[in-house]
């Protein structure tokens, strides 16, 4: 049976999705490695959203906790952690694997202006 609204509260569909706030939204759409030609060139593109995005920069980049990166996406600690778990290995895929990387918006962001 597919998932309706409302029956997520019989087991059927999991819980609801908060949404996720980005205050910095990526300058660039995709990036594409210079070794392209040669090992991925035919590989499907890897889609990072901008949630994983945004837990890579509030962490990486900027060197925050992940009680203040959840702090200021709006989500729990372990959200960002699996958040910033997806978004590494995927990180690393594009450069072991030489597949192109496209930054993509899920449907659950709320992009701060």
């Amino acid at each position: 049976m597919p998932c309706m609204r409302g029956n997520w509260r019989r087991g059927r569909c999991g819980r609801p999705k908060i949404p996720r706030s980005i205050s910095n939204p990526p300058s660039v759409s995709q990036l594409s490695p210079t070794f392209l030609s040669k090992g991925g060139a035919g590989l499907e593109p890897i889609k990072m959203f901008y949630d994983e995005y945004e837990v890579l920069r509030l962490i990486d980049y900027m060197g925050l906790d992940q009680e203040e990166a959840g702090n200021r996406m709006g989500i729990s600690r372990g959200t960002v952690w699996r958040l910033l778990q997806s978004a590494r290995k995927k990180l690393v895929s594009t450069i072991v694997e030489g597949r192109e990387l496209q930054l993509v918006e899920s449907e659950q962001i709320e992009i701060e202006t």
